[in-house]
């Protein structure tokens, strides 16, 4: 097993790092800047930051928001949000971001996927996977791809799309339960699982972490090769070293 990354993420909207429970009841967190600093020196693997409503508004990711950030952060540094086209990853990475994570914009445009990852390498593209889950009765897939923040179904079954941005170039992975987010009570292990077995690249499971144990689960039982997590982090919970040390004492292999 490789080592398995810690990162924090900073959802963000009107330019200050909110959280909420399934994308919905958002609260103020912290500043993004200050949060950035704060991870950097905690010894964060990478930093994910998320312009939450660039697409529900029919927008761009706010690259001011992004510049702040980026000035000050010191470890790989993802950005989503709003990214649609060549040109918008292109401003991210001439900005000085690492990875551009895609959501929406990969399931409206596939080829976007081959073509960015084409120009820019794989290693650098991030296809985020937004999932819920279904009843059995319900016609749909069971674990199905939702878009524009969570606010669409899709009828795409999170596996098959998983393959295919996969085949397509992705880089890795970010998956997100949109019923655990924000509940804190622990990722999705079933769509984790899932998504991590059906592929060969990295997936990073988020939505739900509330406690440490979490974090072991989504790698042990999940498959997960990197755990993402808000509000633990934001609310001062938990901190990086202090996840870093339990997954350690826990077998996990962790940066040191």
């Amino acid at each position: 097993m490789n080592e398995v990354q810690i990162i924090p993420c900073l959802d963000v909207k009107e330019g200050r790092v909110v959280k909420g429970v399934k994308f919905v009841n958002l609260q103020d967190a912290r500043d993004p800047v200050e949060a950035a600093e704060a991870y950097c020196r905690e010894g964060a693997d990478e930093l994910v930051f998320l312009d939450i409503f660039a697409t529900v508004e029919s927008r761009k990711t706010r690259l001011e928001w992004v510049k702040r950030v980026c000035d000050v952060v010191t470890i790989p540094f993802a950005v989503g949000g709003g990214i649609a086209s060549m040109e918008d990853m292109k401003a991210l990475f001439d900005m000085g971001v690492d990875k551009v994570s895609i959501n929406t914009a990969a399931v409206m445009d596939p080829k976007l996927v081959e073509r960015a990852a084409k120009e820019f390498g794989k290693e650098r593209l991030v296809v985020a996977i937004d999932g819920r889950k279904n009843s059995p009765d319900s016609g749909l897939p069971r674990l199905e791809v939702v878009v524009k923040s969570g606010n669409e179904g899709t009828g795409i079954d999170i596996v098959d799309w998983a393959k295919r941005v996969e085949g397509l170039g992705a880089g890795e992975i970010l998956l997100t339960s949109k019923d655990a987010d924000g509940t804190r009570e622990g990722y999705d292990l079933e769509m984790t699982k899932a998504v991590a077995e059906a592929v060969g690249i990295p997936v990073t499971a988020s939505g739900g972490a509330g406690k440490l144990e979490h974090l072991y689960d989504a790698v042990a039982i999940g498959k997960a090769s990197a755990v993402l997590a808000a509000s633990i982090f934001h609310f001062g919970e938990i901190s990086i070293p202090e996840a870093r040390k339990y997954l350690r004492e826990k077998g996990i292999p962790v940066r040191e």
